[in-house]
């Protein structure tokens, strides 16, 4: 099994993420990550899913999904065309002993601290998969209490885009 991540551009409806995830579902997949969010088009809504599967049923997947009247366009973004990002908050126990280890660990990963507060600090971090396991494995010894994180967004590298390539220009009334 490999990991794949999908961009997909759907039509900014209700009940559109519910099809799109009960056909996952409903194939037996499980969605590692699910990001969804409007696009620079107000009718337009990107959903990133990564999923981890073998090339074949991905296929027949993408097949199904394009086969719904709300999806416009599915493109697999590969790791090494495109930028991935995840953002996560982590509260870190920090008591006065511990609290400059835990800043400068949060330097050394290009995280930001975004609360404070008498015995924990709460850190921004973004970054790929690999960045944030590493800043959880570091920051680990001094006591997670909490931690959330978004799905992964991206979109491919240069100047190309999906919803140009989908989308025919809107004609504006004056």
């Amino acid at each position: 099994m490999s990991r794949h991540t999908l961009s997909v551009l759907v039509e900014n409806k209700p009940g559109v993420l519910v099809r799109i995830a009960g056909l996952f579902s409903r194939r037996g997949f499980n969605i590692d990550s699910l990001a969804v969010g409007p696009t620079e088009h107000e009718e337009i809504s990107r959903m990133t899913i990564v999923v981890n599967c073998d090339e074949h049923p991905l296929e027949q997947v993408t097949k199904q999904l394009n086969k719904l009247i709300n999806v416009i366009k599915i493109v697999e973004l590969e790791q090494g065309f495109a930028v991935q990002r995840e953002l996560m908050l982590i509260k870190v126990r920090a008591d006065t002993e511990s609290r400059s280890k835990v800043l400068e660990t949060v330097q050394l990963f290009r995280a930001k601290v975004v609360d404070v507060a008498l015995d924990a600090v709460t850190v921004e971090a973004t970054g790929n998969r690999e960045k944030l396991d590493a800043l959880i494995r570091v920051l680990e010894p001094f006591g997670l209490k909490e931690l959330v994180q978004s799905g992964m967004v991206a979109v491919g590298r240069g100047g190309r885009s999906i919803t140009d390539r989908a989308l025919r220009p809107v004609e504006r009334s004056a």
